[in-house]
Order: C-alpha cells, then structure tokens, then sequence
C-alpha cells in the first residue's frame, strides 16, 4: 500500500511517500481502508519532535491519527463491527497514527459509525477537534444555556467545532479571529465578532463565563481578566503552571483548566460527537484537501497557522503513479 513514513523526527521535511506492506490486524483490531484522513497540529508537531512522549515505537513509522473509511476486514475477538461497515475515529495515543496511509488498524473502542449525514472528508475531521471541543466546552466549562462564551481562534479546527456546539446550546457566542472570517462564523452561530488584528478583546469584553483558549501564552492570562468571578477558562495548547492557577483562582476567582484530548480520549465522548453530527448539531468545515502524496505540504501549512475549518488528506484522489 501507499503511506507516508517518517523518517526520523526532526522536521516535516522527513516524510516520504512510500509502498510499505499493509498492516494485517491482531485479534482485538480492525483493518479499515482509509478514504480521508485528518490534519491536526499533532501531526507536525510530532514530525518535529516536539512531542516525543507521545511515540511508542522508533522510526519510520506512518503518522496521521484521525480517519474515516470503511473495514476492510476484522480480527477474531471484534464483535461490534464488520467488514463493509463506515467508520471513522482516532488512533490511540500515545502510539504512532498510521492514518496517512491506504489502510490503517485500529480497535473498535477507537472508532464509531461513521455519522451518515457526513461525507469522508467532514467524518475524517470530526474525531480529534470534535472530542476537544465538546470536552472543553461541557466537562471541563460545564457551559449551559444563557452564558456568555469566548472562543479563541474560533475559525479553527476546534474552535469553528465549538462555535456551533455553544450556540446550539443556547450560549452567547462570542468569537474572535482575523476579520476575513467574520462571515464565516456568524453562518456558524457566532453573535458577537472580535477581529483580533485590530482591537484587544479585553477591551470590549467583561464578565464572560467561560473561555476556550486555543491560543494559550498571553491570550491565557488576558483572558482570565475578562471572566467573571467563578467563572472557567479551558486552555488547550499547554498547562499553566500550578503557581499560575493558584494565582488566577485566588485574584480573580476564575478556574483555569487544561484539557488534552491526547490523554483523555474516550470511545464514550467520541460517540457522543459523532451523534451530534448526525443530527445536525455540527458539522465541520474542510478548508482544503490534498492527496496522500502531499502531506507534507498540508502539515506545513497547518503549522502556518489561520487555517480555516480543517484540512484533509483524500484517499480517494488516488497517487502520484
């Protein structure tokens, strides 16, 4: 089969478009052929070794961790799924992905039916910003009807996933991102709009009740003074120190969180999700494809940043050959 290996974990520049054996799955796994895969800030993250943690095998291996498709075929103890269903979902981490590549395996608490509402493509992009999004926003926020919610970067690949989780609730939607996205996100349920090119947030905003902060550094600590007292703020890029939160909890009264789907992915959460985007609820936006043998230039523009919805890897576009 094709896949993208990489090589060794010391840039995108590493990756190569290979012919590679096809996995076979063990006994408590599945082997799904990949029709779309997502992109995700992991992806590059780990191809620069910045996340080394998160491996638990050397190099080459195939990254990628979100994926819709179809089983293909399935071991001797799966019972909850077979050949010929449509799936998607996200690979366990710790562990090297493997959905950039024609096939991957996966076991059956990593995936669920592929919401029939969605194509591939969207489904590819659900499981990982998806399960952050509702995470942040329900178990870590504990966000309710009437409360007024910031959205940091909320034309991203999380945020434009929260957007319409929050105003599906019933919240004040209040989004900030550059201004060519201002459309854009009033379609997804944003009320009020923050281009943050030209105005501090902190500027035209007091007492909200909860931020999801998918910026993190400064944008943290000028987020905590806009909450109001008791208020959340969830931040996702890193954890503030405990020096930091205790800080924030005691001068201000506001509860600063750390949410990491890495660690707390869930077959239960997942679902829940993929619900919601059967029914309508969400549905994310793909700002670009790319076929397989242009992954790399997918990760390099994720990591550029300003992404729009999410990007997502094609299989079915075919190869380069």
């Amino acid at each position: 089969m094709k896949a993208i290996h990489l090589q060794e974990t010391d840039g995108i520049e590493a990756l190569a478009y290979d012919d590679v054996p096809r996995p076979e799955p063990e006994r408590d796994e599945l082997l799904i052929r990949t029709h779309a895969a997502g992109i995700n800030p992991i992806d590059w993250l780990v191809c620069r070794g910045l996340l080394p943690h998160l491996l638990d095998s050397e190099v080459p291996w195939t990254p990628g961790w979100d994926v819709s498709g179809v089983v293909e075929s399935v071991g001797d103890n799966v019972t909850e799924f077979a050949p010929g269903d449509v799936v998607c979902g996200m690979a366990r981490l710790p562990g090297s992905g493997g959905a950039f590549a024609e096939y991957i395996t996966m076991t059956s608490d990593e995936i669920t039916a592929k919401p029939e509402s969605l194509s591939h493509l969207e489904a590819a992009g659900v499981p990982m910003a998806g399960q952050t999004a509702f995470h942040a926003l329900y178990e870590e926020g504990n966000l309710d009807s009437g409360q007024h919610v910031l959205i940091h970067a909320a034309a991203g690949g999380v945020g434009h996933m929260a957007v319409q989780f929050a105003a599906n609730t019933g919240a004040h939607v209040i989004g900030t991102a550059s201004g060519h996205n201002e459309e854009f996100l009033h379609e997804l349920g944003v009320d009020e709009f923050i281009n943050y090119q030209e105005e501090r947030f902190e500027d035209v905003l007091d007492d909200v009740d909860l931020v999801l902060d998918a910026v993190g550094g400064a944008v943290l600590e000028r987020s905590v003074e806009v909450v109001q007292s008791g208020g959340v703020v969830v931040t996702l890029p890193e954890p503030p120190s405990e020096k930091a939160v205790e800080r924030y909890h005691d001068e201000y009264n506001v509860d600063v969180r750390f949410f990491d789907v890495i660690i707390d992915s869930d077959p239960v959460t997942l679902r829940q999700v993929a619900a919601h985007a059967e029914s309508g609820v969400v549905a994310p936006r793909v700002g670009d494809t790319y076929p397989l043998f242009e992954v790399q230039d997918a990760l390099d523009r994720n990591a550029d940043g300003h992404v729009r919805g999410k990007l997502v890897v094609d299989l079915t576009e075919g190869t380069d050959d």
